[in-house]
């Protein structure tokens, strides 16, 4: 996970717009911000999305 994408999955949940595990709809909200590393991201490692959510540890930058 880059620094990018965690950059991008807090400004969607600073929003307050949603639940941050309801991921299609965090996709919905990264496409409509042009997010598109978040919504890619999501697409290819939601477990590893939900591990960051939940305990704040993020895998290494890929």
């Amino acid at each position: 996970m880059t620094e990018r994408i965690k950059e991008q999955i807090e400004a969607v949940r600073q929003s307050g717009e949603t639940n941050m595990l309801d991921t299609r709809m965090v996709q919905w909200i990264a496409n409509r911000e042009n997010y598109f590393e978040l919504v890619i991201y999501l697409e290819e490692h939601r477990e590893e999305y939900a591990n960051y959510i939940f305990t704040g540890e993020a895998p290494e930058a890929e």
